[in-house]
């Protein structure tokens, strides 16, 4: 394609200022393999420095689902109501966004169909779904911010931010290999934990420790930092709540802006991840954290917890002052010989609990 060219679509002035890297960027755009149509497409839509990138992460041909499901011996209507479920559907039933190796998710569906049933299998499809998307939003934030932004400062061109977009996107090969080797892992501790839990052989049940910290002073926090700034503050928090909760056996069920929930076998164990946690922010003047722990049979559902247990270690959490620690009675019960303290502290009135709760603040002794 010629300038000229680029010059009749719009795309390229030749007077502009620094039109000599315009030029340059849409010929390495065409070295690619990219056409004047998607040049054209993605001028419009504001994507032009991630347009090779795009191509490269999901070449060759498209179908839509009415291909799909002709292919795997399915309905549209099954086709449609799976890409929903993981979290990927087309406009409408002609609309290609499906790739060759796209037909090994609906293969996957149909044979844990007929092991697990349809619609168990949609729910589980529903918690892949909803966790890659955010691996895959965490893998473009992480170039935005650490590659893109500082590019950008320092005079980089579109030119320059497309290659490292290519970059970026031939390191996922590694990445795709090492969820593979990581799931394999999480399986295997996810099989212990919930071997250890389960009571009386239960398959929706487990008797564990839920404990809930968050820090007071984020939201008014909120209001005064820039948004580079509270960022720093999140992603403090959640990288301190994930390592203390790992390192003791623990397992981060979500993390919700300012506030973490985490499970335990060990009741003591729980008590010494949200003590930590304390203590870990012990120096920070911008928020002080609190918490509440409660001990008891949960429900499991897709890799969450729920049910009255959960709710009372929410609400527990909810009273608690900065810097303090509550347990029900039933979790310091629990706790053996551990080096810890409770100390009473009274019954309280706890949102959509019809009697008060006997609570204990926990703390560690005095050395």
């Amino acid at each position: 394609m010629t300038a000229a060219e680029f010059e009749a679509a719009g795309l390229y002035d030749p007077r502009a200022p620094h039109s000599a890297d315009r030029l340059a960027f849409l010929e390495w755009l065409v070295g690619q393999g990219a056409t004047m149509a998607q040049i054209v497409a993605a001028h419009r839509g504001g994507a032009l420095a991630e347009l090779a990138s795009d191509l490269k992460l999901r070449p060759g041909p498209r179908l839509n689902a009415r291909e799909v499901a002709r292919r795997n011996g399915l309905t549209v209507e099954q086709v449609l109501a799976l890409s929903l479920a993981v979290g990927l559907p087309p406009r409408d039933a002609d609309d290609p966004i499906y790739g060759e190796d796209d037909s090994i998710t609906f293969e996957s569906f149909a044979v844990a169909s007929g092991l697990f049933g349809a619609p168990a299998t949609r729910r589980f499809v529903r918690v892949i779904g909803s966790s890659l998307a955010r691996i895959a939003e965490a893998a473009v934030s992480l170039f935005q911010v650490n590659v893109e932004g500082p590019l950008r400062a320092s005079g980089g061109t579109d030119l320059d931010v497309a290659k490292e977009n290519m970059r970026a996107i031939a390191t996922l090969g590694q990445v795709r290999q090492m969820l593979q080797v990581l799931f394999t892992g999480h399986m295997e501790r996810a099989i212990r934990l919930l071997r250890d839990a389960r009571p009386r052989r239960s398959v929706d049940t487990a008797t564990l420790a839920v404990g809930f910290v968050d820090l007071v002073g984020f939201t008014t926090l909120s209001h005064r930092m820039s948004p580079q700034e509270l960022a720093q503050v999140i992603e403090r928090f959640e990288e301190r709540a994930y390592d203390v909760a790992t390192a003791r056996e623990g397992r981060v069920v979500k993390l919700i802006g300012d506030e973490v929930m985490f499970v335990t076998v060990d009741p003591a164990a729980a008590c010494d991840i949200a003590l930590t946690l304390f203590e870990r922010f012990a120096d920070d003047v911008a928020v002080t954290p609190r918490g509440g722990l409660a001990f008891g049979e949960l429900l499991l559902r897709g890799g969450d917890y729920y049910g009255p247990v959960v709710n009372l270690a929410a609400r527990v959490a909810q009273i608690a002052v900065p810097n303090e620690l509550l347990a029900t009675t039933e979790m310091a019960a629990a706790v053996a010989s551990a080096p810890l303290r409770f100390e009473p502290a009274g019954k309280r009135m706890l949102k959509g609990f019809d009697e008060p709760v006997a609570l204990a603040s926990v703390s560690r002794p005095a050395s």
